[in-house]
């Protein structure tokens, strides 16, 4: 496969999210994370301001626009050239990061639990990452059920990207993300994963996000603590699938580890 990577670096503004939760909850603590983040090679900063990890509670528009906005600013004032990413179901929240510098939009529910978001990413003209995930984040995990994981996942991302370009959004503008661990047992997450290049042959990029997931934890056995190199097996066969942008906690670690694997497969 060829085509250029990407690697997204992600910045959890967040006291509760499931790897790095409470490390860089304030301003200060996010914006030097990003800036070192971009340091190890980042190509996207994903900033979001509610977890949504198992069992999370969405927090409300004004309170993530609290967190989020001044982190974003800053690292504007800072002159950061990478785009940055607002990760948020909330179309004022979108707006409100869209105002302040960011150009990409990542939202978990793809327009299902804010009708506005379509229409949000239309009139800014920013990137959007539409990902699959079914009910919220406090109930997703609750006996998750699919006939084909595959075939299920590949329809209604495509359900997705209708809602988006009938709102006015370009082809060149949507990212697909299937959704790893989000309303998906630790099976139907292995088999997405084995039939990932159904999702790539859609035709949209494809971004990944598995970076040490409890896919990876069913699998190793392994603490969060200790799934690096478990998320990193997993990049290469979303790699091979032919998705190009991982986002994931590891930056330094994942941009040496595509640069090696690319060159050499």
């Amino acid at each position: 496969m060829t085509g250029k990577t990407a690697v997204m670096g992600i910045v959890n503004v967040t006291a509760d999210s499931f790897y790095d939760g409470g490390r860089y909850n304030t301003v200060n603590a996010a914006v030097e994370y990003a800036l070192r983040l971009i340091g190890d090679g980042a190509d996207i900063i994903d900033i979001g301001g509610s977890s949504s990890r198992p069992g999370a509670e969405l927090l409300s528009a004004d309170e993530e626009i609290e967190r989020v906005v001044p982190v974003i600013r800053e690292l504007m004032e800072r002159g950061v050239s990478v785009p940055v990413s607002i990760d948020t179901v909330w179309s004022t929240v979108a707006r409100a990061a869209i105002g302040v510098g960011a150009s990409w939009i990542n939202d978990i529910s793809a327009g299902r639990i804010d009708s506005g978001m379509a229409t949000a990413v239309a009139e800014t003209g920013c990137a959007a990452v539409l990902m699959h995930s079914r009910k919220i984040p406090k109930v997703m995990q609750d006996n998750p059920r699919y006939d084909d994981v595959v075939a299920d996942v590949r329809r209604e991302l495509l359900t997705s990207v209708k809602l988006f370009r009938d709102a006015g959004v370009a082809d060149d503008k949507i990212i697909l993300d299937p959704g790893f661990g989000f309303a998906k047992s630790a099976d139907h997450n292995i088999e997405l994963m084995k039939g990932l290049d159904a999702i790539v042959k859609l035709g949209y990029p494809v971004l990944v996000g598995v970076s040490r997931k409890s896919m990876i934890g069913a699998i190793t056995g392994r603490p969060v603590e200790e799934r690096l190199a478990g998320t990193l097996a997993a990049t290469a066969v979303a790699y091979q699938c032919g998705a190009r942008i991982f986002r994931v906690h590891d930056v330094k670690e994942t941009v040496d580890f595509l640069k090696v694997y690319s060159r050499l497969e």
